[in-house]
């Protein structure tokens, strides 16, 4: 029985994926379920599986963008495992194109290296080393544009020294990502204001009880529930950070779905923490625990990717100290936190060392204006240097259910 696989739907928007790589080669058996490909969607890299077992035989290429519904493979469910002998005869045969003629014709490709005519015609005019230039292109041709970049690199003086480069092309997913953020640059009145956090107390909270939560709660009791907890208060405060514009509507929301900016292995990611307002610190963390581990895996799916009324990105965590973030459209808020440095500072007339983390707030002045964008974070700045007062109820076991 001859099996056809399509391309599932990864999602209501979504009408067409990129096959972002072939885990399996063709004419390779696969097991059911077994991941087959790895797919790229707009908003995530998703894996394939097998839908039964059997000899499978590839239908599109790496790179390829296809239709949801379109057959990628086949797979012949009556084919058995082959042994190494029988395996050796299959790749031997699969070197011969049979055609209507019934003889057996050599499949002609280009060797290793060869030019194509027009790269052969810039490579003779300019009288160009062959043997200096990388192909990029099927089975290692030397195209146009390999011979124009080499004719560009190579001048009358001899340089020493390895001069290589590689081009690839760009996954959908990064591809939207940018078409995003410039859209996000040129379609929005950007601004961005900054502030500063002493962390004191919130260190000396995590100190302090940060064994017992993770007993409790197998979790650690990171930055990130207090910073989704202070933005939640600031946007309840100021709704209009926690609305969008449609056209010549304001959408404004009752709900807090927190967008977290992670880094996976396809480049950032933004999964959603939904209803973030109605979750304690232990839920908050282990939620984001589970996106991030599913984004650095390759697991994560478009429901945990779609919406968001907010953002928070975390660039401390590779060595940022100051940064402007680019809002997240449709959302007209984000917020960039930075690395904690001591640093001097002036207290009661004193000059005291204190972990200190500038805060970035950057906002869609077409819908925020500055009252709301500085007060919104300064209403952060309050919380996380009082966070026992105003994140916890003045209860600070009862909010960490220790």
């Amino acid at each position: 029985m001859i099996l056809e696989m399509k391309v599932p739907s990864p999602g209501e928007s979504i009408t067409e994926v990129e096959i972002a790589q072939w885990l399996v080669k063709d004419g390779d058996y696969v097991k059911k379920d077994q991941a087959v490909a790895e797919v790229d969607s707009d908003k995530a890299t998703l894996e394939l599986p097998a839908e039964q077992s059997g000899i499978i035989t590839l239908k599109a290429e790496e790179g390829d963008a296809v239709a949801v519904g379109d057959i990628v493979c086949i797979i012949d469910t009556e084919g058995k495992p082959k042994n190494s002998d029988s395996k050796e005869k299959v790749d031997t045969v699969s070197k011969i194109e049979i055609h209507s003629d019934n003889k057996p014709q050599e499949n002609h490709t280009y060797a290793s290296g060869s030019p194509s005519p027009a790269a052969k015609k810039i490579i003779s005019e300019k009288n160009i080393d062959i043997s200096l230039i990388k192909g990029t292109g099927k089975n290692g041709r030397i195209t146009k544009d390999d011979a124009i970049k080499a004719k560009a690199s190579m001048g009358s003086m001899p340089v020493n020294g390895v001069r290589d480069l590689s081009t690839k092309k760009m996954s959908l997913l990064r591809r939207k990502v940018a078409e995003r953020l410039v859209s996000a640059k040129n379609e929005t009145a950007m601004l961005t204001t900054f502030n500063e956090v002493d962390m004191s107390e919130i260190f000396n909270i995590r100190k302090k009880h940060k064994e017992a939560f993770i007993s409790k709660h197998d979790v650690s009791l990171g930055f990130m529930s207090f910073f989704t907890k202070a933005v939640v208060r600031a946007l309840k405060t100021y709704p209009d950070v926690n609305s969008m514009i449609d056209g010549d509507q304001q959408i404004s929301y009752n709900y807090c779905d927190i967008s977290v900016a992670v880094s996976g292995p396809k480049g950032l990611m933004v999964p959603v923490v939904r209803n973030a307002e109605s979750l304690s610190f232990s839920q908050i963390e282990s939620e984001i625990k589970r996106l991030a581990v599913a984004a650095r895996d390759g697991k994560i799916t478009v429901d945990d990717m779609t919406g968001g009324t907010f953002t928070i990105s975390n660039g401390g965590v590779f060595g940022s100290m100051l940064s402007t973030p680019i809002i997240n459209p449709p959302q007209s808020g984000i917020l960039g936190m930075h690395n904690i440095i001591e640093r001097p500072v002036a207290n009661n007339g004193e000059v005291v060392i204190r972990p200190m983390m500038y805060l970035a707030l950057s906002y869609d002045h077409r819908i925020i204006d500055g009252r709301e964008s500085v007060g919104f974070l300064v209403a952060i700045k309050e919380a996380l240097e009082d966070p026992i007062n105003l994140l916890m109820d003045g209860d600070l076991n009862k909010s960490l259910e220790l």
